[in-house]
């Protein structure tokens, strides 16, 4: 007969308190009886028995601890480490080089400065061709302009910005440049938090909620002369395109949201509202929005972006990246918001490496064959794809990801979000939130009660095991190509941690856009950007932008 240690039974217990003995309040043995079934073990009456005073001590232990409040901004005194045994990484000082932008002239038409990218517009405004207070008013008056819309937008920051941008002339020209973002408008999912603005999480339940720090990434962009210009819009707790203003819509076909979580963030920088975002991912959150809006999404290794001031959802499991215009606009932003902040423990200090110079005949470049041999929504387009990585040189090698049982230990991720989020369930607040059916949060955090400890540390092992057969799938490429969605490598490298670069690489038969998926080794994220901007150099599907009235 299967046993459980029975202080973990007590996790399972949860929905079970109105059934406890009126008069003693305690738990009865009906009441484990039931319980057991939850979790899929059976014990005997005698072991039952055992084990009823131990629940009960527990369950008291539980109420005791409730009486301390944990804000979502407290972490577990334990990280996840996504390094595999025998992992050697080159530290030696970072490389970074762009590609030149010195022939960008002003457009005629002033609107195309809506989709230039970051680059071009960085050499307009260290040149003094455009003043950052032009560029950011511009900006400001097309989110104002389409957020009815797109509903993108959760809160301007415009008097912030016009400051900023103010300035971020007024060094510029004092001869004191800051680098390729100084006087460049950018959004931010409203799950950062900003200074004397509100950091809603796009939930009912804090759509009044101001933290009054910035946080580390917001601090990083404001030192590299950034400008903040919005608050942009997230599935309520980072989960799907809706929030308490409305759902977001894809600029490509408004009557159909952007995906999520990030999706003011995808759609605002698609639309030419903002020429970057900033945006998160736990499991697809970047992915997802950046493939749908055809825009191009970095999520980093896990441990290079701090997350101090961030909404937490998955300690794990959650990173936080660009998403841009173009794969080197990833980079520019990458370089400014990577690293150490001296608060956060789970990043790595590990240099960043970029060069736009690549050559494909001298990398091992691998591609998930069995994925990609399915037949899918993107098959064409991405079969396209692969051919014309081998027109410049790349030779593709079959890979095939590890054979474990990835969908089932996902349940890692309701775990931590239940706890995060534990307050919220406890006080029936989690009612306000909008989106009520079975697949969303506020059930999704209840059936977490029932997540045994027992498990969830057990589908962390085998996580362990995923990470070390990774290494050895990596030890043979040096990046691998995937299907945006087609098998399970968007969960499996979300709890790995590894890097990925998503550029479109074409449109449906609806028109709407496509994506393919680079996959790079743990911290090796400037290759996968460099491989990715030579593909989009050969094409043009990131030169292509939606047309709204």
């Amino acid at each position: 007969m299967k046993r459980i240690n029975s202080l973990f039974l007590c996790s399972m217990l949860f929905l079970f308190i109105n059934s406890l003995s009126a008069q003693n309040n305690e738990i009865s043995k009906s009441v484990i009886k039931d319980a057991e079934k939850v979790i899929g073990l059976e014990f005997t009456n005698t072991e039952i028995d055992s084990m009823q005073d131990g629940l009960n001590v527990a369950l008291k232990n539980y109420k005791e601890i409730r009486k301390i409040k944990l804000p979502n901004s407290i972490p577990p005194a334990f990280n996840f480490n996504p390094i595999p045994v025998g992992f050697k990484l080159n530290v030696s000082g970072s490389k970074f080089k762009v590609s030149d932008y010195s022939n960008t002239k002003l457009p005629e038409n002033k609107n195309d400065l809506a989709f230039y990218s970051i680059g071009q517009l960085a050499e307009l405004i260290r040149t003094r061709k455009i003043s950052s207070v032009e560029l950011t008013k511009f900006f400001i008056k097309r989110l104002k302009k389409y957020d009815n819309q797109l509903k993108c937008v959760i809160t301007l920051t415009e008097k912030l910005a016009l400051e900023q941008a103010e300035k971020a002339d007024q060094e510029i020209a004092k001869g004191k440049y800051r680098g390729m973002l100084h006087g460049i408008p950018y959004g931010v999912k409203d799950l950062l938090s900003v200074k004397n603005y509100k950091t809603t999480w796009g939930a009912a339940p804090y759509k009044n909620q101001i933290i009054n720090k910035d946080a580390s990434v917001i601090k990083k962009l404001e030192q590299a002369g950034a400008v903040l210009v919005a608050k942009l819009s997230m599935g309520a707790l980072a989960w799907g395109d809706v929030w308490f203003g409305g759902k977001t819509r894809n600029p490509w076909d408004t009557t159909q949201g952007s995906s999520g979580s990030s999706a003011g963030p995808a759609a605002a920088t698609s639309a030419g509202l903002v020429p970057f975002a900033i945006g998160t991912e736990t499991w697809g959150s970047i992915v997802s929005p950046s493939t749908v809006c055809g825009v191009s999404g970095l999520r980093p290794t896990y441990g290079r972006v701090s997350r101090t001031g961030a909404m937490a959802l998955s300690w794990t499991m959650d990173k936080i990246g660009p998403i841009c215009r173009n794969a080197e606009d990833l980079a520019i932003v990458f370089k400014a918001i990577y690293g150490e902040d001296g608060i956060d423990q789970t990043i790595y200090d590990y240099p960043f490496n970029y060069t736009p110079d690549i050559d494909f005949k001298n990398l091992k470049i691998g591609y998930l064959k069995n994925d990609f041999d399915k037949d899918y929504p993107f098959h064409k387009n991405d079969s396209l794809t692969l051919v014309t990585l081998q027109s410049l040189g790349a030779k593709l090698i079959p890979v095939q990801l590890p054979d474990l049982p990835v969908e089932n230990i996902s349940f890692i991720l309701s775990a931590e979000a239940a706890a995060a989020f534990d307050e919220l369930t406890r006080t029936n607040r989690d009612d306000l939130l909008v989106r009520q059916i079975k697949n969303a949060w506020p059930n999704e955090f209840r059936s977490a009660r029932f997540i045994p400890a027992v498990e969830y540390i057990n589908a962390n092992r085998i996580r362990y095991l995923l990470i070390q057969k990774m290494e050895k799938i990596m030890r043979k490429v040096d990046f691998y190509l995937a299907p945006s969605f087609e098998g399970n490598n968007l969960l499996l490298t979300n709890l790995t941690g590894h890097p990925c670069v998503v550029v479109p690489n074409g449109f449906s038969a609806k028109g709407l856009p496509t994506s393919i998926t680079f996959i790079g080794k743990l911290f090796d994220e400037g290759k996968i950007i460099a491989a990715a901007k030579a593909f989009q150099d050969a094409t043009d599907y990131h030169m292509k932008h939606p047309l709204l009235k």
